[in-house]
């Protein structure tokens, strides 16, 4: 697991994640042309209070990886 830190709504936060993920968070950013802040940002805003950030992260990452491979 390793930290990610990005500041949210003016405070700094970080999540977890397995490395595999970070991967493909960097190249989702760069396929994007944004930043790894900018995406979790997003991911931020549009999930559910009650949910983890962490895992709306990994959620995301798992959708666009089986939207690029058309499951």
């Amino acid at each position: 697991m390793k930290k990610i830190s990005v500041s949210l709504s003016g405070h700094q936060t970080s999540i977890s994640l397995e490395e595999d993920f970070i991967e493909a968070l960097n190249r989702i950013a760069r396929h994007d042309n944004v930043s790894i802040a900018s995406i979790i940002q997003n991911i931020d805003a549009k999930r559910s209070p009650d949910s983890n950030l962490s895992s709306a992260v990994r959620s995301y990452i798992l959708r666009r990886c089986m939207q690029s491979a058309k499951l």
